[in-house]
Parts: C-alpha cells; structure tokens; sequence
C-alpha cells in the first residue's frame, strides 16, 4: 500500500520549490538540511530552498535564558515567515518550540528521534569531577538534577552554539558544560569541536532531558494537508508518540526552558513508557527533585503525559 505522502505526489510535484525557515547556527542548518535532503528524495521533482531567518535569541547572545521575556525566543520569527506565507515550512529542535503553538499553525508528524540523552563536556564523568567543578549551563533542569548527583558542584550561565560552548570549556573558562547528544552526533564531533574521551553521556537515571529533546519539530500552516502528507514520508510512528506525551507533559507544568523539569517517553513491547522529573520548592524555600513513571496503551500517550505531571506536582 503506497504511503499517505503518495497520495499528494501529484500536487507536490507542480510546485517549483517549498521553502523550509531555519535558524542560522550549525546546528539548525545541518537540521534543516537533512529535512530537505530527505524530502528531496522522496519526491524528486520536489527542490527546497532554505531561508534563514534570525530569531531574538540568535540576535542577544549575551543575555541569560531565564532573562528573556515570554516564551518561543529561538521560534517566533520563523512563526511568524510563516503565518505570512514566507516560507512553506519550518524546522525546529522540538524542545525550543512552545507547547501552544501560534493560531493557524500545527505540527507535523516528526521523523526518527535522535538519541535524547544528556551529554557532559569534560575529561571525566560527572561523578569523577574535583569536587567544587564549575558547570556551565543556563538549563534549571540540568543544574537541578546534576545537583542531586553531586551537591558540591557550582554552576554558572553559559550562552552560544554548540562549538562555542566547546570552546569555552576547552579554553578554560568552566570545568565542564552539557550539551545535547542529538546535536552533536547531528554535527559530528569534528564540527561541535570535540575529541573522542571529552564527552560522557547521562544516562536518564542521572539526568532527564527536556521534553522534546532529540526531535525535529515540523511546523506547518494549520489545514496544509498537501505539506502534512509530503512531511509524512519521512515521519516515525513511535516518536509521534513520545512526542504527544512529553509536550502534553510539559504542558500540564506550563512551562518552557525555563521550567526544572525533565521527561523521556518511549514505546516499550506496544506501551508507551513516560518517566518524569520536577524541581519544586519547598516551604523552607529549597529546591526537591521528584521523579516518577507511568506506562499505558500508546494511544493514550496524551493523556499519559498529563498524569505524570500532576502526579510529580503532588510530591
């Protein structure tokens, strides 16, 4: 039976290009390119033009994250390119993107996730770092979940693409800093600046990652069935999944980036898996990490996300 993406070739195949919004970093153009490449080969006669545009936050660079007012720093521009009918598609780091989408827009099935883990820059793991490191990161969830494993560690912000990241910890200016394992294998080490034996990964027992992590966002103009059924050629019915749970998650918390709270769902032998952490303060005004897990038929993965998150905020 052809795939639904069949179904639209006709159509598709009178367009001269479709152009796909990206940001400018490394990292969202080999994101976005991959998106095109793929598109490309499932419809030949189908050519995608990337536009790059520049977000608030590509423009300030030296700002803390949690300084940033609203939500969707890194998305808006290319929202808007595309409300305006400027650009025919857009790719995300699905963890950038807010859990309520402007009207008028939606999400496109996502294809295969790349590995969601944490990943630590350092000469060692996170366990064996001197005692007092200094760790840069401007992620809450991150700072809050590697101070369960290692109380003594100090953080401090830190801004900038992934080789930037890389290359202040390698000039000295932080003990180590973590990135995302999806974007640097996306990169390659060559081009994220690192060198085998300077990256250890987190494993979900020691640090959860964002809701999304690992995962394109595809966003269209709502109703665009033509876009929805070419981007269904390259789309992943289990990450679909774990992306329904982990965004309806985080949107229970309504939270952002800035949110301490962590998710990764799965589906495991047909059920979808979802375990969860959260940061809350306490009434003597200390933070307390939580961490809970739910399993449930895949086609509750919605509903299985919400339940994690009010289970986590009763703690």
């Amino acid at each position: 039976m052809p795939s639904p993406a069949f179904y639209f070739l006709e159509d598709i195949n009178k367009l001269i290009a479709i152009k796909l919004g990206t940001r400018g970093s490394d990292l969202a153009l080999t994101q976005s390119r991959w998106v095109a490449a793929r598109i490309e080969e499932a419809f030949p006669d189908v050519k995608v033009e990337l536009l790059v545009i520049k977000t608030s936050g590509d423009r300030d660079q030296n700002s803390a994250l949690n300084k940033f007012s609203g939500k969707g720093i890194f998305t808006k521009e290319i929202e808007d390119a595309l409300l305006a009918q400027e650009i025919d598609l857009a790719v995300h780091s699905l963890k950038d993107l807010p859990t309520t989408l402007p009207e008028g827009l939606a999400l496109a099935d996502p294809p295969k996730r790349e590995d969601p883990r944490d990943l630590m820059v350092a000469r060692s793991r996170v366990k064996d770092l001197p005692s007092g490191a200094l760790v840069g990161t401007g992620s809450a969830r991150r700072r809050e979940q590697l101070r369960l494993l290692r109380p003594d560690l100090r953080f401090e912000e830190i801004r900038g693409n992934v080789a930037t990241r890389v290359k202040k910890w390698r000039n000295g200016d932080y003990d180590a800093t973590v990135l995302a394992c999806a974007g640097v294998n996306r990169l390659g080490l060559e081009k994220a600046g690192l060198l085998p034996g300077e990256h250890h990964p987190l494993e979900f027992s020691e640090c959860l990652p964002a809701p999304g992590q690992g995962i394109l966002g595809l966003e269209i103009r709502e109703g665009d069935d033509r876009m929805r059924g070419l981007l269904g050629s390259i789309a992943c019915r289990d990450t679909t999944a774990a992306c329904q749970a982990e965004r309806a998650f985080l949107a229970e918390l309504d939270g952002g980036c800035h949110v301490p709270a962590g998710a990764h769902a799965e589906v495991k032998n047909g059920e979808l898996f979802i375990q969860g952490f959260l940061a809350s303060e306490d009434s003597d005004g200390a933070l307390r990490g939580h961490r809970h897990d739910l399993c449930g038929p895949v086609e509750h993965a919605d509903e299985l996300g919400r339940r994690l998150a009010l289970a986590l905020k009763t703690f």
